[in-house]
């Protein structure tokens, strides 16, 4: 009998054990089992209708306009593949090859037809989970030898799929003594790495039985959205009403975006003003292995969990605490763990807003003062600006109130710091780029309704009247998490000759989304909803002509960044709209900064090769890339210890290195390390350059003249 055999066989048993009302069923670990716990998943009369709408939406108002054809459908089964074993774990070859009979066959599926195939495929790789889990349950019988000369490859992405059981047990094996090792480097006995995982491993069967219709379906669908580009999704009933609670920013928690990745809750992004933010610690691409309650409670394994099961744990009372485990961004299986206490509190919005400071940096006998706005996001409180409150909140309004502050205090130079900034309102980024142009457009917009229009819409300065806020040396500080209306300022900045772009090339985002809310085109029979579908609408292109779309804003001076482009950003995305671009549209430009840049990039590279925080900085970069190019670990407990060991040396002989030529105190271990003495690197280059444009624009000034009456 075949597994899809089985899994039709296996339907109807249990809808006859429901209709029997059977006791509950006794399992291998002790659990017991219900009818509910190994429910039969099919696809709901509802989700039919969904996926003909969305199919709807994405032909009619796609910026492309996709066609929901069989090339469509070959790239959904990829990805959708893809999703369910992306590192290539679960499934054998056989079921894949077995899907290969619906690749032309989802696009008219989605239009039209019953959503059986996508749940089969899921429970085949439902059936294939419970396999290597029950497999990896039973590993756990022995202790492992941890003195072999194996090898654990804990990336497979590129890898082929088994071609049988036997293939996965080697692979499953070696992943069993990888856990335990992990644990062992922690110095847990046996006894205890043997219940941690047995938890570990049976909370995964339990959460991948407590699945239900709406999940598959919201999984398939949103691979459905992707496979037409990144930023366009579905989101399931449940999970919608958790996107519009995160973005009242009403709720309690740590301040952290979360998402599944493989077996584990990874970060994705820290909200400002939250308590992670203020924490400093987490940071973007930490995964959490454990979740504890208050300051002394036992820690809960989370890996395999359920998202928002996860998200369940982290939550709770406002001024509560929260522990989590968490293995650092980068680091390979069996790193040191770090525990990371937050408190539990509302996001702040205003301690999301702009906010300034002042570097002061000598240079020749004297102190120059270079002011700084930090810019996290493009924000507007539209609610008061309708309702006709003059006080409203603006980027815009709180960037030019900080400006005349700093003016006031007498700078030099400045420098708008846009590093992380996802982006936000469109018309913030045009108005906050007119307070350092003088007048005209800023960006180009092509929807997806005149995406044949010539020329495209153009969005000019908002308030073309009013004066430049500042016109002083101006520099603006990126990276790759700067994103879409970031991308749109530092761009207008640039080609308009104003300032100096400086650090990492931007994310690539030159799209822009609409929200559809489903329920309003569905007439609601029950309480489950419909979900809300995110599509790309339109496209951003600076001035120039150029998009923004892919290739992202090129610093005109490049700063060494900690974050990988080739895994972050837009370019890393293989369905990403491509960069083209349209007729360039009349500006007025300042005067080439080509000369300038030159001279700043010598200086900054003369500069560099003597400052020991640009170098140390250099040596964590290469650090770093060592680890992400690593794909399998020893299952030696002696080797691996051995480079736990000669990593720490490395970070601390790093460090003190840096201090040693600083003329600070060596440290004897990196736990000696003091907040103080932590500095941000790339600001602190920043911060030179803009002295180097404030020195050169005091010497090519023009002499004082008299003023003189004219007759």
């Amino acid at each position: 009998m075949t597994i899809f055999e089985q899994r039709r066989t296996r339907g109807l048993a249990i809808a006859l054990l429901a209709l029997l009302s059977l006791p509950a069923l006794s399992t291998t670990d002790g659990r017991t089992s219900t009818v509910e716990d190994n429910k039969f998943l099919y696809p709901e009369q509802r989700h039919e209708r969904i996926g003909e709408l969305v199919a709807q939406f994405i032909q009619k108002s796609h910026y492309n306009q996709v066609a929901v054809d069989d090339e469509l459908s070959s790239r959904v089964l990829d990805f959708y593949v893809e999703n369910l074993d992306r590192n290539r774990m679960y499934l054998l070859a056989d079921d894949v090859e077995y899907f290969e009979r619906y690749r032309y066959q989802l696009d008219d599926i989605v239009k039209s037809k019953p959503l059986d195939p996508v749940y089969e495929m899921f429970e085949v790789y439902q059936t294939r989970v419970r396999e290597r889990l029950n497999f990896a349950l039973a590993q756990l019988a022995v202790q492992p030898d941890f003195s072999s000369d194996a090898e654990y490859q804990f990336d497979r992405t590129k890898e082929p799929w088994a071609a049988d059981s036997k293939i996965l047990d080697m692979i499953w094996r070696d992943r069993v003594v990888n856990d335990a090792l992990s644990l062992a480097l922690e110095d847990e006995p046996w006894d205890k790495i043997q219940e941690i995982l047995s938890k570990r491993y049976n909370g995964i069967i339990r959460r991948l039985d407590q699945i239900n219709n709406d999940d598959v379906f919201e999984r398939f669908m949103n691979m459905f959205a992707h496979a037409v580009d990144p930023h366009s999704s579905y989101l399931s009933p449940r999970n919608a009403d958790e996107y519009r609670i995160a973005m009242s920013l009403s709720y309690v928690g740590i301040g952290a975006t979360l998402q599944t990745e493989d077996d584990f809750v990874r970060i994705v992004n820290i909200i400002r003003g939250g308590p992670a933010d203020f924490d400093g610690k987490l940071k973007r691409d930490d995964r959490i292995t454990a979740v504890s309650q208050g300051a002394e409670g036992e820690f809960v394994d989370v890996i395999g969990w359920r998202l928002d099961d996860v998200v369940d744990l982290i939550r709770g009372p406002k001024q509560s605490i929260v522990r989590l485990q968490i293995i650092p961004a980068n680091s390979i299986p069996g790193s040191p763990k770090e525990i990371i206490s937050l408190t539990r509190g509302a996001v702040k919005l205003e301690e999301q807003a702009a906010k300034s400071d002042i570097i002061n940096v000598p240079r020749d006998g004297r102190v120059w003062s270079i002011g700084i706005i930090e810019v996290p996001g493009f924000y507007r409180d539209y609610r008061a600006l309708t309702s006709g409150d003059a006080n409203y909140t603006s980027v815009t309004k709180d960037v030019k109130r900080l400006i005349a502050e700093l003016e006031d205090r007498g700078i030099d130079g400045l420098i708008i710091d846009m590093r992380g900034n996802g982006g936000g309102h469109l018309t913030e980024a045009t108005a906050l780029s007119g307070l350092f142009i003088e007048n005209g457009p800023i960006v180009q917009l092509r929807n997806s309704i005149d995406i044949t229009r010539s020329p495209p819409q153009r969005l000019d300065d908002p308030d073309p009247v009013a004066r430049v806020a500042y016109n002083g040396p101006l520099a603006v500080l990126v990276d790759r998490f700067s994103a879409s209306a970031s991308e749109i300022f530092a761009g207008a900045i640039q080609d308009y000759a104003r300032g100096v772009i400086i650090g990492q090339r931007t994310f690539g985002k030159g799209t822009v989304q609409n929200l559809y809310s489903l329920d309003q085109y569905f007439r609601r029979e029950d309480d489950k909803g419909f979900g809300q579908l995110t599509l790309t609408v339109g496209k951003y292109y600076r001035v120039t002509g150029e998009s923004t779309q892919h290739r992202g804003v090129h610093p005109d001076i490049v700063l060494p960044s900690n974050i990988d482009a080739e895994l972050v950003g837009e370019s890393a995305r293989e369905n990403a709209l491509p960069w083209d671009t349209v007729a360039t549209t009349r500006f007025s430009a300042g005067l080439p900064l080509d000369s300038t840049i030159e001279s700043l990039t010598a200086n900054h590279v003369a500069r560099s090769k003597d400052d020991p925080n640009f170098q140390y900085q250099l040596d964590r970069i290469q650090a770093g890339k060592r680890i992400r190019n690593q794909t399998s670990v020893s299952l030696n407990i002696e080797t691996r210890r051995a480079e736990k060991e000669s990593e720490l040396a490395q970070a601390l002989q790093r460090e003190n290195i840096r201090r040693i030529a600083l003329h600070l105190a060596p440290l004897e271990s990196l736990d000696d390390i003091d907040d103080e003495d932590l500095l941000d690197v790339q600001l602190d280059q920043a911060a030179k350059i803009v002295t180097d444009m404030a020195t050169m624009r005091e010497i090519d000034a023009p002499p004082a003249q008299t003023a003189q009456v004219l007759p």
